[in-house]
Formats: structure tokens, sequence, C-alpha cells
């Protein structure tokens, strides 16, 4: 069989759609996939993050009833735990829970004042806990911003970049918070076989 020129140039052409045809729809799975990704990775800082919410309730009801302890540290961390927990964005939870840190870093500085406190087996199982949630909440971050990295580079690589302005993809924010679990170690340091019972509360005016 004689294939002519034109219909070699026609051949061509529809290997080249066929080939291009077929980048794009895996340009378009494998953004698919990495946005999936990246909205897994998420759910998985959400559940930390308000595991780390329900703990500082507990925490500040545990140190209330300590005679001298600063009323405004309780207080401004409540405060910050509450604005974290109306964050939307993750640009928002970044800047929230930045702002929580410092406040859970302001508390345990505080506590090293108070060494019936840091023996007190209550408060040092919740610091432990606070402990655990952070080193979780590190492992979904490093987790959540892998994917958050291949996603950016799909959306702003040639040629994903041209699927991903077509489908609407944008790149996503990476989860920038760091451990406050330095700061809560010192408060968990004794055993607590060895703990001695906590020195009785105080009646609050």
């Amino acid at each position: 069989m004689t294939i002519t020129a034109s219909g070699m140039l026609v051949l061509v052409a529809a290997a080249l759609v066929a080939v291009g045809g077929g980048a794009l729809v895996l340009a378009y799975n494998r953004l698919v996939r990495r946005r999936n990704l990246v909205a897994e990775g998420k759910s998985g800082i959400d559940v930390q993050l308000k595991r780390r919410h329900e703990l500082i309730p507990a925490l500040v009801a545990c140190v209330k009833g300590y005679a001298g302890f600063e009323r405004s540290v309780l207080e401004e961390l409540t405060r910050l735990r509450g604005a974290a927990d109306e964050a939307s964005s993750m640009a928002d939870v970044n800047e929230r829970e930045t702002a929580l840190n410092r406040g859970l870093s302001s508390f345990f500085a505080r506590v090293e004042a108070y060494p019936d406190l840091k023996a007190n087996v209550s408060f040092a199982e919740l610091s432990q806990q606070l402990i655990d949630t952070e080193d979780a909440l590190q492992y979904s971050r490093r987790y959540y911003n892998g994917a958050v990295r291949d996603l950016n580079i799909a959306v702003e690589a040639f040629p994903s970049n041209l699927v991903a302005a077509t489908f609407g993809y944008r790149t996503a924010d990476y989860f920038q918070v760091d451990s406050v679990a330095q700061r809560a170690a010192p408060a968990v340091g004794l055993p607590l076989a060895a703990s001695a019972s906590p020195p009785p509360a105080t009646t609050e005016s």
C-alpha cells in the first residue's frame, strides 16, 4: 500500500494529537492525585491540632488552683486557643497556631517557677500528652508539606501548568508551625512514681 505525502502528514498529525491528548490526561490525573494527597495531609494536621486544642483547657484548669500563678498568662492562652479554633485557610492556621505556640511557650516558662506543679501527676500526664501530640503534628507536617511541594511543582511546571490553569488548580500553602515540645519537656521531667502530691488549691476571689 502506497502512502502519499498528504497521507503521511495526516498520520503524523494524528499521532501528535494522540500523544498530546495522552499527556494531558496524564497531567490531569497527576494533578488530581496530588491534590487529594494534600487534602489527606491537611486532614492529618487537623486531627492533631484538634487534639492539641482539647488538651489546653485541661492544662489551664490544672494550673488555676496554684497560688500566685499569673492569671493573665492563662487568660491569654485561652484566648489564643479560641482564636486558633476559628482559623480557615492554611495561611490563617499558620498565623494563629504560631501565636498559640508563643502562648504555650510563655505558659511553660512560668511553670518552671513552680516545682510542685511540675511534680503534679495530672499536669505531668497532660504535658506528656501534649508532647506526644506535638510529635504527631510534626510528622503530619512533613507528610503534608511533601504533598504540597509535589502539587505546587505540578501546578507551576510545563506542560502540566496548562492543565492546572484550565481546570482551576492553584498552589497550596505550606504548614509552617514549629513544635513547642521542647518547651513543654521540662515540665514532665520527673518520674510519675516520685511525683509529690500537689499543694491544696487556693480559693479564687
